[in-house]
C-alpha cells in the first residue's frame, strides 16, 4: 500500500465521499457511474471515479485487495487501466442479484468494451486482484485468500505499450451506492512468467 500511495497518485473523476486511512481507501459510489463503450448496449458510459498512478515500467505486478457492500445489479469495485475513454481494461465483481454475481472483466481497445464473466455466489464479499503487465500484454487474476490465484483473462491494449495509468475504481451504473474498501495494495517484480 505505502509504495503505491509514495507514487505520483491521482484521480480521474474524483468520488464525492472517499476516506484515506490506515492503509486503505474506502470509496462510496455515486449513482449512474461506469465504464463502458458502445459495444452491444448501444451506450457509452465514462464517469466511473478512478485512483490510479502512472508507470513506465514494462514488467510489474499489481496487487489489491477488495471487500464491498454491493446489493444492487452492476454494484462494482476492482482493478483498472485507464488511459483514456476509448483503452482500458477493468476486473471486478458485478453484482446482480441476491443469488449470483459476476466475476469478470472489461478490455476496451479504440472505443469498444468486451465483457467476459463467470457466476459466483452472491455471498462473496471480498476478492483480491493482481494485474501483470508484460510491455502491451496483461495478466488478470484473482483470489479470494491473496495468497493462491487463479487467471481470469490474457489481453492486450492496442494503447498499452508505452507509459500507462493503473489502479482501482469502483462505481454504481444504476440508481445506487455502496462503500467499496481497497487495501493491502502491492507493487512487485511480474508474477506472470514469459511463456517457454
Amino acid at each position: 500500500m505505502e509504495e503505491f500511495l509514495k507514487k505520483e497518485i491521482y484521480w480521474t473523476r474524483k468520488p464525492k465521499k472517499v476516506e484515506i486511512k490506515d492503509e486503505k481507501v474506502e470509496v462510496y459510489t455515486e449513482p449512474g457511474t461506469d465504464l463502458w463503450q458502445r459495444t452491444y448496449y448501444g451506450f457509452q458510459n465514462d464517469n466511473a471515479p478512478v485512483l490510479q498512478a502512472k508507470t513506465a515500467e514494462k514488467y510489474f505486478s499489481f496487487v489489491v485487495r477488495t471487500q464491498f457492500e454491493s446489493k444492487h445489479r452492476f454494484d462494482q469495485c476492482g482493478i483498472v487501466i485507464y488511459l483514456d475513454s476509448e483503452n482500458w481494461l477493468k476486473a471486478s465483481i458485478e453484482y446482480e442479484n441476491e443469488s449470483y454475481q459476476r466475476l469478470g472483466s472489461v478490455v476496451t481497445n479504440h472505443g469498444y468494451s468486451d465483457w467476459a464473466t463467470t457466476d459466483i455466489p452472491a455471498t462473496i464479499k471480498e476478492m483480491w486482484y493482481r494485474l501483470s503487465r508484460r510491455e502491451s500484454d496483461y495478466c488478470i487474476e484473482c483470489s479470494t485468500d491473496g495468497i493462491h490465484f487463479k487467471q481470469m483473462r490474457i489481453c492486450h491494449l492496442c494503447e498499452g505499450n508505452e507509459e500507462i495509468s493503473f489502479g482501482i475504481y469502483a462505481c454504481s451504473p444504476e440508481n445506487s451506492s455502496f462503500k467499496a474498501s481497497f487495501s493491502n495494495l502491492e507493487i512487485t517484480e511480474c508474477k506472470w512468467e514469459a511463456h517457454k
